[in-house]
């Protein structure tokens, strides 16, 4: 069986990438042997739609699962309409992830704790709490970075069109 997982690098010892549509790589692991292949994933720097582009390719490489730590609603609609699970909330190494998945210690959880709505399906590590302040911390982080960062370039934005009303 494939599974894809987002990775912060191209090794099965790279973490896994929090994010999904903008994580650096892709890495295609096969679950009996642990070969894998590791694709930078050039989504990653897309002014819109990296999810989409990014949940596209791992279906063509024929992935029968993903595991992430957070997908958006549009990669989640490709997900759900190709027929493959997606799991949240994973962290660790890539390695490590593709080992929890292997001993089935990796489940789903409800659809309605997916943030930011789409079509996928919520899955969480056995046992893992979801709630504020609960659960995997670095993806949590990296997702409010991320906010952060949407946040000032919104800003940004909203200050250049106040700018040109003058």
């Amino acid at each position: 069986m494939k599974v894809a997982v987002s990775a912060s690098g191209p090794e099965l010892g790279s973490p896994v990438d929090p994010r999904f549509g903008r994580c650096q790589y892709l890495t295609i692991v096969d679950t009996d042997s642990m070969d894998f292949e590791a694709i930078a994933n050039s989504a990653a720097s897309a002014a819109g739609g990296a999810g989409i582009s990014a949940a596209q390719l791992v279906v063509q490489k024929g992935a029968e699962a993903v595991l992430t730590g957070r997908c958006g609603p549009n990669a989640s609609q490709v997900f759900q309409a190709s027929g493959v699970p997606v799991i949240m909330g994973v962290g660790g190494t890539v390695g490590e992830a593709v080992e929890r998945y292997k001993k089935g210690e990796l489940s789903s959880g409800p659809q309605a704790a997916m943030r930011g709505g789409g079509g996928g399906r919520r899955m969480f590590p056995k046992g893992a709490r979801t709630g504020p302040g609960q659960g995997n911390t670095e993806a949590l982080e990296a997702e409010v970075q991320d906010l952060r960062g949407r946040l000032d370039k919104l800003t940004q934005i909203l200050d250049d069109l106040k700018g040109t009303d003058k």
